[in-house]
């Protein structure tokens, strides 16, 4: 946590380049709270599972349309906690690459399949503004690990780190 304690400045002026991102795609209903605890391999492939969004928000914030890279910022952001979540409760120690490689096949995946509509014009806008929603995504993961988990509160951590030094 010391790492990051003194980069709020960086978080909030980075958080606050969302609104000067310029055009972000369609904004669409979207998941909410989409992660890999969302999802299930079945015989006929991945089905997405409970629809009704992050339960610490209001229906209307949830009914809410947005862009759908903030569900794809949810799923990056819960392959940071796969990777990590071994080592912590002491079960299976993944791969140390196992996070860029699953990063990197979903977004293979997603981009193939996505509506070029619906994302931001070009690749590095898209990047840009996926960037600042895993940044968002993040941060509110810190919050939430403070509170109610302070042992997994590296994983946020690591990841706001990471964030904030690629760019």
């Amino acid at each position: 946590m010391a790492a990051i304690a003194a980069r709020g400045q960086d978080v909030r002026e980075r958080l606050g380049r969302l609104s000067r991102i310029g055009a972000g795609g369609r904004i669409i209903r979207t998941h909410g709270d989409y992660h890999l605890g969302q999802v299930m391999l079945t015989e006929r492939g991945w089905v997405i599972l409970d629809f009704e969004g992050e339960p610490a928000r209001t229906l209307p914030e949830r009914r809410q349309k947005r862009s759908p890279l903030r569900d794809v910022a949810g799923m990056l952001r819960s392959f940071s906690y796969v990777a990590a979540a071994g080592d912590i409760l002491g079960t299976r120690q993944m791969p140390e690459d196992w996070e860029s490689r699953a990063r990197a096949a979903f977004l293979e995946g997603y981009f193939k399949e996505a509506d070029p509509a619906l994302l931001p014009p070009g690749q590095e806008s898209t990047q840009k503004l996926l960037s600042v929603f895993e940044l968002e995504k993040a941060v509110y993961e810190l919050n939430y690990e403070i509170n109610n988990r302070p042992d997994w509160v590296g994983i946020p951590v690591a990841s706001i780190m990471r964030l904030l030094e690629a760019e």
